[in-house]
């Protein structure tokens, strides 16, 4: 059975409060936290694309890196009385900005796909797809990096980030352009694609198991939005 689920990133789901956002320079956006994804660590906004309510990054502030505001509650929220173990896991990894997707508890199967934009950054430009979120705080991503031209996977396991596997050819994307991600999992088998080109192929140890949600690096500042999850049982 196929369940398709649509994560308000930003198309129409949005609340209407979000589409009465103007536009204005990234330095005065308005801080206002997204509903249907819960930030976890970094600043993770709503703002504009033209006439479309998108999800940010604003990595700009960032120096050591922080967990989001209000942690612990989110933490709860998400994973009730095992949330003690995930903070500590968080705070390991405060350099990786990341937001969980809302209402998607158990991804293990299908597709994920997104459109991601590329706008500022000193030291990274980054963008991935969060996967197999663990209530320890493990996960794995893959992401594309603007400043070296590819798409990895990353396992983050118990405080430790391990480089998987990187796309099989680097592809330079533009800048403040639109560029489409998609993960394919069935069982241990992972794909990855980058504007419709597969470039990551891999067989995982274990099945995939967990929440899923989007991802940044640093100082990275990107936008979001069209994320879609297909869920095949």
């Amino acid at each position: 059975m196929n369940r398709i689920t649509t994560i308000a990133t930003v198309v129409c789901a949005l609340s209407a409060a979000f589409l009465a956002l103007a536009q204005p320079p990234l330095a005065q956006l308005r801080l206002v936290e997204p509903t249907h994804f819960i930030p976890i660590v970094g600043n993770w906004i709503v703002t504009k694309d033209g006439a479309k309510s998108v999800l940010m990054v604003d990595g700009r502030q960032w120096k050591r890196g922080e967990s989001s505001g209000g942690l612990a509650d989110k933490a709860r929220a998400i994973y009730g009385s095992k949330h003690e173990d995930f903070i500590d896991n968080v705070k390991a990894f405060a350099y990786f900005p990341y937001a969980i997707a809302q209402d998607i508890d158990d991804f293990s199967n299908g597709e994920i796909s997104m459109r991601f934009q590329m706008v500022d950054g000193a030291l990274d430009s980054c963008a991935g797809i969060l996967f197999n979120v663990k209530p320890n705080g493990d996960y794995l991503t893959v992401r594309f990096n603007g400043k070296e031209d590819n798409l990895v996977l990353w396992t983050f396991n118990k405080g430790t980030r391990k480089f998987v596997k990187k796309g099989a050819e680097d592809m330079p994307l533009q800048r403040k352009e639109w560029h489409a991600m998609k993960i394919a999992v069935q069982g241990t088998k992972l794909e990855g694609y980058l504007n419709g080109k597969k470039l990551l192929d891999y067989t995982l140890p274990e099945p995939v198991t967990g929440k899923v949600g989007v991802w940044s690096k640093t100082d990275s500042v990107s936008l979001f939005d069209d994320f879609m999850v297909s869920e095949v049982h």
